[in-house]
């Protein structure tokens, strides 16, 4: 489990393709990773990935079919930043709000521009999520921890303050990006017990 708020920003240093799965090599940039152990999880642009080999600021993780097909990283390239969180531990602050690591799907951002000293994006989400989603309620992109502002047929509002902007990789999204989503968790679950 995570909570969406962002430890480090990192880089992808290699993509080994195996088939229909890959293999990720991250760099990690200013992380501690010496708490963590091969099988320990960690989540990369929301994302909750496996460890399966840990250096000193480095980490790899094997990606399967499925999280390829339902995550942006089929299109992220060597290179490419990400934000990076650690699982949190039950002793953790709950700073952000409870999140899986179990992307939902993909939005796309469709406008950003200034509000302020903050940057407010427009993100286009898949339909089938609208279900999921209200104003002011939580909601996850690329990882982070975000208050929806205002909803729009399947658009979501949402504001960047300066500190975010400054520690994830939304500095570097124009519109067009794509983005990995997920919903908030208790609302996926109520949900599934209203429905059946």
């Amino acid at each position: 489990m995570f909570t969406g708020i962002i430890h480090a920003i990192g880089k992808i240093y290699a993509i080994d393709q195996h088939g229909a799965d890959s293999r990720f090599v991250f760099n990690t940039g200013n992380m501690d990773l010496s708490d963590l152990n091969v099988g320990d999880s960690i989540a990369v642009n929301g994302a909750c990935l496996t460890l399966i080999d840990v250096g000193e600021n480095s980490f790899a993780a094997d990606i399967s079919n499925e999280t390829l097909k339902r995550t942006t990283f089929s299109k992220l390239e060597v290179g490419s930043s990400i934000n990076l969180e650690k699982a949190m531990q039950l002793s953790d602050r709950l700073n952000g709000h409870i999140v899986s690591g179990h992307i939902d799907g993909i939005g796309k951002i469709s406008c950003l521009g200034d509000d302020g000293r903050s940057v407010g994006y427009a993100i286009v989400v898949p339909k089938a999520l609208n279900r999921y989603l209200s104003k002011k309620g939580s909601v996850t992109v690329d990882g982070v921890s975000l208050t929806i502002n205002a909803i729009e047929e399947n658009t979501i509002k949402v504001n960047i303050i300066p500190h975010t902007l400054s520690k994830t990789i939304f500095s570097e999204y124009i519109a067009g990006c794509q983005v990995n989503i997920e919903v908030d968790l208790i609302a996926r679950y109520l949900d599934r017990i209203i429905v059946n």
